[in-house]
């Protein structure tokens, strides 16, 4: 039942995906069956190293999910010259078939407990993996030659070459499924995952080729050697990853503190968030920029606190504009005395300001999503939504941003489909 309703919330690019991924697997296993393995205890160890990184994979920032290990091996794996002086004779089919079962054995604990994996995620390791290995594996005999005179350099530029063009494979192919899934632009796409992926994709390449060029010396030790500084490396980044989501629900937990004290109304800084976020994306606003502006748009009220008399049904769009100022004010000292979030208060602090002051795109996002919010108090009424649209754009060029204004119009069908689910 999971496994079918994760199915059926894939869009069509990752359904694609999978279905090559797919198409790959059955003909690496059916080539590999019918004719026999090559090396066997190599590709049981390289497929049982594969496994084990597929059984510790971890979610990333961004919803991410990455499995370092498992992607070194299948590298190694891809790359390999000989074992040990033995030739490594494999064939690509052969290195497909070894990722896709020691995914699949790594994937099916997972599945047990309930937690399946994510089906585009190892569709997109095993089809860039295999992109590795088709244009490798037919230059290993040539190489091999070169590398018997002691001469190994040929052959490192050929792996590094490759692992290059695989690496920019694996980030175009993230990015056209990240752009259709988050509704922004390819071009952004693609550079929040050279930001956010790549320095982890470039560790993880260098470590599968350097486990490649060990087996010609240290045989099959090379697998232990190289898998525990991995392991290591990848619990650090699972703690990384953890700190990140308790920060971020921390965040939360904060900003429902003025709808539990009955100063905004309830669900009033979720749904600001979520609008001033789509609006961020229709923007072109990166993704560590997204991230402010979403911890921004969860604590824009946190001012509030401070009222003696609170404000009815929490709406700062109606108030006196130097009360609305102060509000903010308030609420980026109470942010910034955390420390660590003052890009996030001066957003904040700067909320209320109008256009000819010039304040950050975050500001000008929020102020005009809570102005939205406040005058549709969460209503999915179509017509309200363009009157408060309407009323938004009575105030362009004074008040609020008109790229912004423009933006949120596109955004506000997505945001409110989202907020009823």
């Amino acid at each position: 039942m999971t496994a079918a309703r994760a199915m059926r919330g894939l869009d069509s690019g990752q359904l694609l995906l999978i279905c090559a991924a797919g198409m790959l697997t059955v003909a690496g296993i059916s080539h590999t069956a019918a004719g026999g393995p090559v090396d066997p205890q190599v590709a049981i160890g390289f497929g049982a190293l594969i496994a084990v990184g597929e059984l510790a994979r971890l979610t990333m920032p961004g919803n991410r999910e990455v499995a370092p290990i498992s992607t070194a091996a299948a590298i190694g794996y891809a790359l390999l010259l000989d074992v040990g002086g033995q030739p490594a004779r494999q064939s690509a089919l052969q290195v497909v078939a070894v990722m896709s079962v020691g995914m699949i054995a790594g994937a099916l604990p997972h599945l047990a407990v309930g937690r399946p994996p994510r089906l585009d995620a190892i569709a997109r390791r095993l089809l860039t993996g295999s992109l590795l290995a088709f244009a490798y594996r037919p230059l290993t005999g040539s190489l091999r030659s070169i590398a018997i005179d002691g001469n190994w350099w040929p052959a490192l530029g050929v792996m590094a070459a490759l692992v290059a063009l695989m690496l920019t494979a694996d980030v175009v192919i993230a990015a056209m499924l990240r752009a259709e899934q988050v509704r922004t632009a390819f071009g952004v796409a693609v550079r929040d995952e050279l930001r956010m992926a790549a320095p982890l994709g470039a560790a993880v390449a260098a470590s599968g080729t350097l486990l490649a060029l060990a087996a010609h010396s240290m045989n099959m030790t090379a697998l232990l050697v190289f898998a525990a500084p991995l392991l290591v490396t990848q619990v650090a980044f699972r703690k990384y990853a953890g700190i990140r989501a308790t920060y971020l629900q921390t965040v939360r937990a904060l900003s429902r503190v003025t709808e539990v004290g009955g100063y905004v109304e309830p669900g009033h800084s979720r749904r600001v968030s979520m609008l001033a976020v789509a609006v961020g994306r229709e923007l072109g606003m990166p993704e560590p920029q997204l991230l402010e502006l979403e911890y921004a748009a969860l604590m824009h009220d946190i001012g509030q606190l401070s009222l003696s008399d609170p404000i009815p049904g929490g709406a700062t769009v109606l108030t006196d504009p130097a009360q609305a100022k102060r509000i903010a004010e308030l609420g980026a000292e109470v942010i910034r005395k955390t420390g660590v979030l003052h890009g996030v208060a001066e957003i904040v602090r700067r909320q209320c300001e109008t256009v000819d002051h010039s304040p950050p795109m975050a500001s000008r996002v929020i102020k005009a999503a809570n102005a939205y919010d406040d005058l549709m108090g969460g209503s999915p009424d179509r017509d309200r939504a363009a009157a408060a649209l309407e009323r938004l754009r009575f105030g362009v060029g004074t008040e609020y941003d008109p790229a912004v204004v423009e933006a949120m119009a596109r955004a506000v069908d997505r945001v409110t489909v989202a907020t009823r689910l």
